[in-house]
């Protein structure tokens, strides 16, 4: 059997000679060291299987692409420690096969043959439980707030997701409830902006027959429709002073009265806000109530923006590209190096939504395989690195809206992660001495 094609994504060089002694002797084998150079290669290959090795984190985009390509290859995933939740994580998530480190090679060239004669179907869908996959991301930054999404998730508390236009913060609340143990019931979302202020009450508490003129039968309000699910309030900053008195009250007392009803209601829901504007801005034009505030921000997650993560642009468009190919039949299939350098150097005022709608206008402007920077737009072609000042570029860890003892804890536990608990190489890694490294691990209960 003639398997020509074999793409490795891994920094590793003793798993690129396992491969190249298990792999049958006319296999080409093309390795690539980053997810983003994976995605590129395996469009101008066609590779017959796909190895790559990483976190659950680390291979969400490489999964998910796979998933939504026609005909894929399968994928063998390999990790860096014997972790059943790692495995479960990413067989769930499209895998064929996962093996952990050191590599026999016997087990490699079994799984090679297994997955190449009996290739795994795609899967066809992510299950809710991994919902987070359909999140691109390969920056820190974003793969933290999807971990800190995951966490929060377990639990029923009132979440405040802020971000600009267009970062996904719709996406977030989606995933968050089907990730909760409140998945089975309904998600429920209402644009606080997108109604006009005099219904915006009827529409969050429902009304009662006869409460005004063209009230002709009782209607439920947002909140008894979401009952044992989650309430999604999108521009929750546009919201009336009105319906913010009458939410705080479904805030405090779980109740809610309907307009015209002479009782009050009770309802088992969780609230997720969401704002592309400064609340505490609104809070000090008196615009906003800072009681409110205070209820809805009980666990923030601050979305980046797009220019502060550009290391993401490329897989989000091949992915944008594949569904495009799928869609419409698009001819384009990936994007040079230097049109790339541009778009990461453009500031994406409106985020992954403008990129989405660039794509989109590439798969009708741009008549070839590869997108080059003639194709790219004027607007996006002069738009000068110069413009961004170092300080835009500087990742702020204040943004991510955790405390001194949050950071400190996820830091410690990514380095124990990242060196398998061994401590000496975690302590290495912090640049802290060992000592002070199981001081701290002390301190947080780390084992």
């Amino acid at each position: 059997m003639n398997l020509p094609n074999f793409l490795l994504i891994s920094i590793d060089s003793e798993t690129r000679r396992l491969l190249e002694a298990a792999a049958p002797s006319d296999t080409t084998i093309h390795t690539a060291h980053t997810i983003s150079e994976g995605l590129r290669l395996w469009q101008e290959t066609s590779p017959a299987l796909v190895i790559c090795e990483g976190s659950p984190h680390a291979l969400a985009p490489l999964l998910e692409y796979a998933r939504q390509t026609r005909a894929s290859p399968p994928v063998l995933a390999i990790g860096e420690r014997h972790s059943v939740k790692d495995a479960v994580e990413i067989m769930r998530a499209g895998a064929g096969d996962y093996l952990t480190k050191p590599i026999l090679l016997q087990d490699l060239r079994t799984a090679i043959t297994q997955l190449v004669q009996y290739p795994i179907p795609a899967v066809a869908s992510a299950s809710p439980r991994d919902r987070f996959a359909h999140i691109i991301s390969v920056s820190p930054q974003m793969n933290l707030m999807k971990q800190l999404a995951k966490e929060v998730a377990l639990t029923d508390a009132t979440v405040l997701i802020t971000g600009e236009s267009g970062t996904g913060k719709e996406l977030f609340a989606q995933a968050i409830h089907d990730s909760s143990l409140r998945s089975h019931g309904p998600l429920v979302a209402l644009n606080c902006a997108g109604i006009p202020e005099n219904l915006l009450e009827a529409e969050l508490f429902g009304y009662q027959q006869g409460a005004f003129t063209d009230a002709k039968q009782a209607k439920p309000g947002r909140f008894q429709m979401a009952e044992s699910g989650t309430l999604f309030l999108d521009e929750i900053g546009e919201m009336s002073s009105a319906a913010q008195a009458k939410l705080l009250r479904v805030l405090e007392d779980h109740t809610v009265d309907p307009l015209g009803d002479t009782h009050s209601h009770k309802v088992n829901i969780r609230v997720i806000a969401a704002t592309n504007e400064d609340l505490l801005a609104h809070i000090k034009a008196g615009q906003f109530r800072l009681d409110l505030y205070y209820r809805l921000n009980v666990y923030q997650l601050r979305i980046p923006p797009l220019r502060e993560r550009p290391e993401d642009i490329e897989p989000i468009l091949l992915i944008f590209l594949e569904r495009a190919r799928q869609e419409c039949g698009c001819r384009i299939k990936t994007i040079a190096p230097a049109a790339l350098a541009i778009l990461q150097r453009h500031d994406w005022p409106g985020n992954v939504r403008e990129l989405h709608n660039f794509v989109e206008w590439l798969t009708i402007t741009c008549k070839e395989e590869v997108i080059r920077p003639h194709h790219l737009p004027a607007l996006v072609r002069t738009t000068p690195l110069a413009e961004r000042s170092s300080t835009d570029l500087k990742l702020s860890l204040l943004a991510f809206g955790l405390s001194f003892q949050e950071m400190e804890r996820k830091m410690l536990e990514e380095a124990l992660r990242t060196a398998s608990g061994n401590v000496s190489e975690a302590s290495r890694l912090l640049k802290i001495t060992r000592n002070t490294l199981r001081y701290r691990m002390a301190k947080y209960h780390l084992a």
